[in-house]
């Protein structure tokens, strides 16, 4: 099964993924929503950002030095055939989500120790089932 890149350069490794306010994601992202597509939870990099909503995961990927060229990537559930988490531990302190699509390519998330991602994982859960 081939990996897709979720966007973030080196989200895998070096960048986790913590918990932001919505009123913090980038304005143009609320321009990309649908009728009725609420954002349910968000997460950022140092400049990238993970949108959770209602329908899809956003990621937004701030490239360059000066951030001036942005990258979206939509990711809809209604393409994702399983996805799974696994938890931080005591000396592995991030937690991961992994999202399998039809396709056949993969996507994953690592996000810091602090994050629920037990939430996530219902969220996505209830848009799925």
């Amino acid at each position: 099964m081939s990996t897709i890149s979720s966007g973030i350069p080196f989200d895998a490794n070096t960048f986790n993924l913590k918990p932001m306010e919505p009123s913090d994601i980038r304005p143009e992202v609320s321009e990309l929503l649908v009728s009725g597509e609420q954002i349910s939870q968000c997460f950022r990099t140092i400049r990238d950002q993970v949108v959770f909503t209602s329908k899809r995961v956003l990621v937004v990927n701030v490239q360059g030095v000066t951030g001036k060229k942005v990258s979206y990537y939509s990711y809809p559930y209604s393409r994702v055939q399983y996805f799974g988490i696994e938890t931080a531990g005591f000396l592995d302190i991030d937690s991961e989500l992994v999202l399998a699509f039809n396709d056949g390519n993969r996507l994953q998330f690592d996000f810091r120790a602090q994050v629920d991602i037990k939430r996530i994982c219902a969220d996505i859960s209830g848009y799925l089932l």
